[in-house]
């Protein structure tokens, strides 16, 4: 086998082996926390989109390639490409939305106790659901034109404008199209990564306020604990450190091919890596900062005893018991 596929498999590959068994974990522990808890506080639901968003990214995108990359040729005829690429956009766009969902309501759950604050809590608490709901149907309607253009890798010459995905091809006949398309996406995804920094950036400044309040009172005892601010804070770095590398380097190459008459296959192909490997890196951050998951995963991997006394938080961003 070529050196370079060998690597593209390998590559792939590991992304599989890591991101489903991570994302069904989170799906199956907290479907487990509804059924038998009676409650999923708004983070964990937030959480369950993005875990389940992950996870079609995954099947539609990663699988494909990692099948590619070992010579499986021809797997998809015109409908399965089309549904796989739409099935693909949807759920990448479900990702960086939910992520910045995440972002703002942790957001929200830390600030100041004030009556606007409050307000706003209570609203998106009881609305979480309708906030999602609305994300997939805005998503689902932004894409129609991932249904038209793509089409099954053929033996003919194709237009400048246009993708080649694996099996398929995402044609935009012309250079108009291919511009506006790209170009939209992009500012898309950089007002979704802006929202969440700015999130972040003041959740963390919270803390860190509310750490250095809380010096005066706490025991100086070297060996003594992290407390749940310095945890959290290490949380949101890492969850938007994660993103914004990974999306910041997929859409720095998209923007670069706006420059180009033909992408080459490879640079889709580490394009791809880059936008997918969020969905794989993500269950891991999510796992190690969530009480309850980091509790049943060590559970099951060191075989520690079993306790049921965890706190009812979803992640550790939230504060206050």
């Amino acid at each position: 086998m070529d050196p370079y596929l060998l690597l593209k498999a390998i590559c792939f590959f590991l992304l599989v082996i890591i991101g489903i068994p991570g994302n069904i974990f989170i799906l199956l522990q907290f479907a487990y926390i509804k059924i038998f808890e009676k409650k999923l506080l708004p983070t964990n639901i937030i959480l369950t989109v993005l875990a389940m968003s992950n996870f079609l990214i995954i099947l539609s995108r990663i699988i494909p390639q990692s099948l590619n990359a070992i010579g499986l040729d021809d797997l998809l005829n015109d409908t399965e490409c089309k549904f796989v690429i739409y099935t693909y956009r949807v759920s990448r766009a479900m990702s960086i939305c939910i992520t910045s969902l995440l972002s703002c309501y942790q957001c929200i759950l830390i600030s100041p106790i004030t009556s606007n604050w409050i307000y706003l809590k209570q609203k998106v608490t009881r609305n979480v659901w309708i906030i999602i709901i609305m994300f997939w149907i805005i998503n689902f309607s932004m894409y129609p034109f991932s249904i038209l253009n793509a089409h099954a890798r053929k033996n003919i010459t194709s237009t400048p404008y246009t993708l080649h995905l694996v099996y398929c091809d995402a044609d935009f006949l012309t250079y108009t199209a291919y511009i506006v398309n790209g170009t939209f996406y992009a500012i898309r995804d950089c007002f979704c990564v802006a929202v969440m920094m700015l999130a972040s950036i003041y959740m963390v400044y919270i803390l860190l306020r509310h750490e250095r309040n809380m010096k005066g009172i706490r025991n100086s005892d070297k060996g003594q604990r992290r407390s749940p601010e310095y945890k959290a804070s290490r949380a949101v770095i890492l969850l938007v450190a994660l993103y914004v590398v990974l999306f910041g380097l997929d859409n720095s190459m998209w923007v670069y091919t706006l420059t180009l008459s033909n992408v080459s296959p490879d640079m889709n192909d580490i394009r791809i890596f880059l936008a997918s490997s969020y969905a794989t890196l993500s269950p891991i951050v999510i796992i190690i900062t969530n009480p309850k998951l980091h509790h049943v995963w060590k559970y099951l991997f060191r075989k520690r005893p079993f306790q049921k006394d965890i706190g009812s938080h979803g992640l550790v961003f939230t504060i206050s018991k």
